[in-house]
């Protein structure tokens, strides 16, 4: 569901560049070239506005406010059962203990900074880690500023520098397809050491072909290479299993809190690097991208040490894995020789007082 989520939101970017440089190539055109695409998102907006009525709700609100039928329709119609299977009950006892739990402990602002037998701050802390990671490891300093990176940096026309702009966006596209088969089937630490590592080698080797003069042909068409390289492995690990891992280490309580926090953290590096860049490239060059390497060099040495492996656990599981980790630096290491969904853990009934929800 997150890799559709991140196809989408890469679909959009694509379309999006190639109606921009549709009617840039427009002569003369006055307004018309830039009013016009943006009245073009204003209707996509518009779908979304008036389609929102016909999504269902989450079984987990609906039980919550007692509609429990509705819950388990919704919940069958998710997982393609018949709404009366063992499944889908045994889900839904599951979704109502955990709530019960929940309104048990009170959850506070204060306790995301707090450790404890949860480590909350340690959690906290991996999201937030993990949205900076995301955005200064140069991610939309591409999607961005792909044009300015080609025109400035690399002297090409403003014709050709949208048309590559354009085809990174296109090319990053087709790259997401490759996390379908990598999120799940490698686990979210594999895809983010590659993908950190990746990228961070992609910008060192930037770094040194922009460092040329314009006037070597050979260094700008190695820069347009490795900028189509990053391309590839930003969607590995980076391009929605970010926010999917943000979900999945918080505990149920401040699930929430977590997973919003720390998606405004993500927007807020997005902010700065979209008000960074462009004085940056002007007035520091090819030095600006050696920043990112050096950040995106520490995201596999970071998520190797401190990053456990989510994939194929349940919310519960994950939540006693950190409770029975002996320490944030064992945590790994206890993640990676813990069985998945042990026998005792697996929810039959409400007395069981465990919510297997799989993520």
């Amino acid at each position: 569901m997150e890799c559709c989520l991140t196809l989408t939101l890469k679909l959009g970017y694509t379309l999006e560049s190639w109606i921009d440089f549709g009617f840039f190539t427009i002569k003369k055109g006055g307004p018309v070239t830039f009013r016009t695409p943006i009245a073009i998102s204003l209707l996509f907006s518009l779908v979304v506005l008036f389609s929102i009525w016909f999504f269902p709700e989450s079984p987990r609100w609906l039980l919550a406010k007692g509609h429990g039928q509705e819950a388990r329709k919704n919940l069958a119609a998710l997982k393609g059962l018949p709404i009366d299977a063992p499944e889908i009950e045994a889900e839904c006892v599951g979704i109502e203990i955990s709530l019960e739990e929940s309104s048990a402990k009170a959850a506070s602002f204060r306790d995301l900074f707090t450790m404890g037998e949860d480590k909350l701050a340690y959690r906290f802390g991996l999201c937030i880690l993990l949205q900076f990671f995301q955005q200064m490891s140069g991610t939309n300093l591409i999607s961005v500023y792909a044009s300015v990176i080609f025109q400035q940096g690399l002297g090409m026309t403003s014709y050709n520098s949208k048309l590559l702009s354009a085809g990174t966006l296109t090319w990053k596209f087709l790259s997401c397809f490759v996390a379908f088969f990598c999120i799940d089937r490698f686990g979210r630490r594999v895809c983010f050491m590659v993908s950190g590592a990746g990228m961070a080698c992609c910008m060192l080797a930037l770094a040194v072909a922009t460092s040329y003069p314009h006037s070597n042909y050979g260094a700008s068409i190695a820069a347009a290479f490795f900028i189509y390289l990053f391309c590839f492995f930003t969607p590995i690990g980076f391009l929605g299993a970010n926010f999917l891992y943000c979900t999945e280490v918080a505990p149920i309580r401040l699930r929430v809190a977590m997973a919003s926090i720390s998606t405004a953290n993500h927007w807020l590096w997005n902010f700065a690097v979209a008000m960074i860049t462009p004085v940056a490239i002007n007035d520091i060059g090819y030095r600006y991208y050696i920043v990112y390497a050096c950040i995106g060099a520490c995201i596999p040495v970071t998520v190797y040490f401190l990053y456990p492996e989510t994939k194929g656990r349940s919310l519960e599981e994950l939540d006693i894995m950190f409770k029975e980790s002996p320490s944030v630096m064992g945590t790994v290491k206890y993640a990676r020789y813990r069985p998945l969904n042990p026998v005792d853990e697996v929810p039959m009934s409400k007395s069981d007082h465990l919510y297997n929800e799989k993520i």
